[in-house]
């Protein structure tokens, strides 16, 4: 594996501890496909390129493999998980049931602080749609405000326990051409009716969202 796939700073010994910070430049690698489905992550070269032990390679590895990212094959060892199709339709089943309820919830218990700051957020995933920005973690944004509006811990928790596996599939729908700009504009119908604390209309839009980004990743899933 190329410098290039781990970044040209190297690792600060400075803040969080030495593991979390391999864990974070990991899974920025794989949510960013610099890391591709199936590829091997071969101890020797991570304790190379990283400048770690293969200690903390492996305490790594199972905790992305806790999360779902890394998948660990007899005989093989760790590779990036590969999604299949139908992996894909059942987190994207379960994301759309979820999701619909914290948009409901943030219609009937955010504040109008919390409302504009979800305007704001998804503003920025149309000028990074357009600009060609960074639209991964706008929608992230998007979806911070959107947990926090929400009020629900039990939510929060279920949807956590997705969360990589969701922004994998959420990197591979948006690699496809013209699909961030129809996720920004789904998007803002979803805020449209929160604005109009509509909360059916709003959950509503969020499910067909999800649906138009379930059938965009399956495509390239199968393609």
């Amino acid at each position: 594996m190329s410098s290039s796939v781990w970044g040209p700073e190297p690792l600060p010994r400075v803040a969080a501890p030495l593991r979390e910070q391999v864990t974070d430049r990991v899974r920025a690698a794989i949510l960013d496909l610099r890391l591709r489905p199936g590829e091997r992550l071969i101890e020797r070269e991570l304790t190379e390129n990283l400048g770690v032990s293969r200690a903390t390679v492996r305490e790594v590895i199972r905790q992305l493999a806790a999360e779902g990212l890394v998948t660990v094959v007899p005989q093989r060892g760790a590779e990036v998980t590969s999604l299949s199709a139908s992996d894909a339709a059942d987190i994207y089943e379960m994301r759309a049931s979820l999701e619909a309820l914290a948009v409901r919830r943030f219609v009937q218990r955010a504040g109008e602080d919390q409302v504009r700051a979800l305007r704001a957020a998804v503003d920025e995933i149309a000028r990074s749609a357009e600009a060609a920005g960074d639209h991964l973690a706008a929608k992230d944004r998007f979806y911070e405000v959107l947990m926090e509006g929400s009020a629900s811990g039990p939510l929060q928790q279920t949807l956590a326990g997705l969360q990589a596996r969701v922004r994998l599939l959420r990197a591979t729908s948006l690699s496809a051409p013209g699909r961030p700009t129809q996720a920004a504009q789904e998007l803002s119908a979803v805020v449209d009716a929160v604005e109009a604390r509509d909360a059916e209309a709003a959950a509503d839009a969020c499910v067909l969202h999800i649906r138009n980004a379930a059938a965009t990743a399956t495509a390239q899933l199968t393609g």
